[in-house]
């Protein structure tokens, strides 16, 4: 029985989109023509079935129409304090088992990361433990590491707890930054290493949870530094 995973998304939904066709076995399309998706490879044993967004405007909601996947939007604005509590409740209603944060700008309340302990990852666009933390978001991240004159970055798929960028890590794959890169290009190399990387590492969390091992040995067990375009089997 494939595993339920909820997205959460901020924006324009990218990694939700590689995400929602990798649980699906589609071939990834953009834009996606309807009807025309190819199946690919084996089915995998996780499946996305809920996109949590916290903006009305986010452009991860179009994504998921078109792929008949329900959207809702759950903001701490609206109160603060249930929070927490509106979106264990939409979780439950879909039946979540694990959750995908996929470029959410939002920190995750605490009853959520104890509801689903070593079962929300998240991807952040830079080899953590450097260049995270709050406020480092998207090109954000890739001017910092500019900045700071690195010639490595990368992308990072770690456990999420109750601090921003700290959980432990589970995957992670460098990515060159070149004498001549800009932000803007640094960030689109990074990102296709996301899309590569996050459905691989959702893999992995998926078969340790099917299998009944320890969550708190996955670490351990699966981190990986993916050094070529041959993704690594995780033990």
């Amino acid at each position: 029985m494939s595993l339920r995973a909820a997205v959460f998304a901020s924006g324009r939904g990218t990694n939700f989109e590689v995400l929602a066709d990798a649980g699906a076995g589609r071939e990834a399309s953009n834009p996606p023509a309807k009807g025309k998706w190819v199946r690919r490879g084996r089915p995998r044993s996780w499946e996305v079935v809920l996109l949590v967004t916290d903006r009305a405007q986010a452009q991860a909601i179009e994504r998921a129409k078109e792929r008949g996947i329900p959207a809702v939007v759950v903001s701490p604005d609206e109160d603060p304090s249930t929070f927490g509590s509106r979106l264990l409740s939409r979780l439950s209603e879909e039946g979540v088992d694990i959750v995908l944060l996929a470029g959410y700008l939002r920190l995750v309340p605490i009853e959520v990361v104890h509801e689903y302990p070593h079962r929300i990852l998240n991807i952040h666009p830079a080899l953590l433990p450097g260049f995270g933390g709050k406020g480092l978001y998207g090109l954000r991240v890739h001017r910092a590491v500019l900045d700071s004159g690195a010639r490595i970055s990368g992308v990072t798929v770690h456990f999420v707890d109750e601090e921003y960028d700290r959980g432990r890590i589970l995957a992670q794959w460098p990515v060159p930054v070149l004498s001549d890169d800009t932000q803007d290009t640094l960030a689109a190399r990074v990102q296709e290493a996301e899309h590569l990387l996050y459905p691989v590492a959702v893999d992995a969390l998926a078969r340790a949870i099917a299998d009944g091992s320890p969550a708190e040995a996955i670490p351990e067990r699966s981190r990986h530094f993916v050094l070529s375009s041959t993704l690594p089997r995780f033990p």
